[in-house]
């Protein structure tokens, strides 16, 4: 269904400052956009897109891992915007034009990478992306929707969607696999009904990388 990652330049986090960004999903509803909680389940043919805001400088790189087994970079590129270079305090949109993201595969999760780097770097080491060269869980693993969170807020949550670290050792594309001290690091993720934040404890030292992932019937 999508296709995203990130980039930073160097020097961008004074040392006493805690890198962090926020991010805030949408979806289209009647013609406006609304704000959604990370682990809302969505149908086929729904239209999202996302929100952020950073501290630091950087640019910004967006991948994702469908269902359907398709690998593809949603941000940078022509249909969502080619200018990937964010400034800190600055909210941002992704896609950056007035595209989105159409919902759509068969039923499950995709797994969209973020990756956040205080350096730059080059093309060539996100050139070529293919699948992760260990197996994602089982595609019959099914979307489902938490009661309890459904009562409170009329919506399909399912609360093991949205975003998570990855984990040590765990199944990356290649070409994000092959970055220099690429890692999920000591992130902290922190989940509202309406975004949700990541950040580091110390500053950036290297690329750092974390899934979201986007449920859908």
């Amino acid at each position: 269904m999508l296709c995203p990652v990130w980039r930073l330049e160097a020097q961008a986090i004074p040392a006493q400052v805690a890198p962090r960004m926020e991010v805030t999903l949408e979806k289209q509803d009647g013609g406006r956009w609304k704000a959604v909680d990370p682990g809302m389940v969505f149908e086929k043919d729904d239209r999202v897109r996302f929100r952020f805001r950073a501290n630091f400088r950087g640019r910004l790189y967006v991948m994702n891992y469908g269902t359907s087994g398709a690998y593809s970079l949603l941000f940078p590129r022509e249909e969502t915007g080619q200018e990937n270079r964010i400034e800190a305090g600055k909210e941002y949109r992704v896609p950056a034009t007035e595209a989105w993201f159409r919902i759509g595969g068969p039923p499950g999760y995709d797994v969209v990478y973020w990756l956040m780097s205080p350096v730059a770097l080059g093309a060539s080491e996100l050139a070529a992306p293919v699948p992760p060269r260990k197996p994602q869980p089982p595609k019959t693993l099914l979307p489902r929707c938490d009661d309890t969170l459904f009562r409170a807020r009329g919506q399909c949550i399912d609360s093991s969607a949205g975003p998570r670290l990855v984990p040590r050792g765990g199944a990356l594309p290649e070409n994000l696999a092959n970055l220099p001290d690429a890692d999920s690091r000591e992130l902290i993720i922190m989940r509202k009904p309406d975004g949700f934040s990541v950040s580091s404890p110390t500053p950036l030292a290297g690329p750092v990388i974390y899934e979201f992932r986007l449920a859908h019937k």
